[in-house]
């Protein structure tokens, strides 16, 4: 399927790994151009000649911190300056620290709002004024299944994920007569560093367990028994950002694999 974006400019955030990269990979791969951030310098280079040697697509490396307001401002203005518009944005960030509440003290609090919250605020506001002056664009948001199911020992990201679904629903309203859209993907669990990072999944090789065994014990509780991998996540980002997906707008979409039990 074409997927109309051929040509088109995203922001992708920290996409120099995991689910940031797959939703660039697959972006570039139906012909988008990339500005594409993350805090590694190195590794987001890497990514980014990589992503460009295998889909023939531009792709320009802006080292973005998210939770730095002149990075962000930084990021898009080079986006500008390269290309001259942007049509896609996808914001993503890694998660906040695992933990109970009587462990996040205030600074932690504020750390995560403006890791996972306010980032987002801010690059769509840096990028609404190219996307009304063309009279379309697509805004997807990274989130996590927290939002419909708060997911245990995630505190943080229970609490402060969801005022994104909030925030993109109310700015759907807004932005559709501009023909702008507004979605949200929630990764389930998803074999990134992140998910081997809370399963502990080296550590336990380390102390002799296989890594088969490892992601089979953690898929017990997803219905298609096994973990996503990130590049099924990307091929949902890449449709919501095309020409078909014209009128989904306001939406929370899952890639589970039929893990969250919430109707809606």
């Amino acid at each position: 399927m074409d997927l109309g974006i051929r040509g088109k400019v995203a922001i992708v955030l920290a996409a120099s790994k995991g689910l940031g990269r797959a939703c660039a990979a697959a972006l570039a791969a139906e012909g988008v151009n990339l500005v594409i951030g993350a805090r590694n310098q190195q590794v987001l280079e890497e990514a980014a000649r990589q992503i460009e040697r295998t889909t023939g697509s531009k792709v320009l490396a802006v080292p973005t911190d998210v939770t730095k307001a002149e990075e962000l401002v930084r990021i898009a203005d080079n986006a500008l300056r390269e290309f001259g518009h942007i049509d896609i944005l996808v914001n993503n960030a890694g998660g906040p620290p695992a933990g109970n509440f009587e462990a996040f003290s205030d600074e932690q609090w504020q750390a995560a709002f403006e890791l996972n919250l306010l980032s987002a605020v801010r690059m769509i506001r840096l990028v609404l004024p190219s996307m009304r002056a063309q009279g379309s664009g697509r805004i997807i948001n990274i989130v996590s299944t927290s939002v419909k199911q708060p997911i245990d020992n995630l505190l943080l990201s229970n609490s402060i994920r969801p005022g994104i679904i909030g925030l993109a629903k109310s700015l759907s309203l807004e932005l559709a007569p501009a023909n702008i859209t507004i979605n949200n993907v929630c990764p389930g669990r998803i074999l990134t560093d992140r998910i081997r990072q809370l399963e502990r999944i080296d550590e336990k090789v380390q102390q002799g367990m296989s890594e088969e065994e490892i992601l089979q014990k953690s898929a017990q509780g997803i219905p298609m028994r096994r973990l996503g991998k990130p590049e099924e996540v990307g091929a949902l980002v890449a449709f919501l950002a095309s020409q078909q997906a014209a009128y989904i707008t306001g939406t929370t979409i899952q890639v589970d694999g039929g893990q969250t039990r919430s109707i809606l």
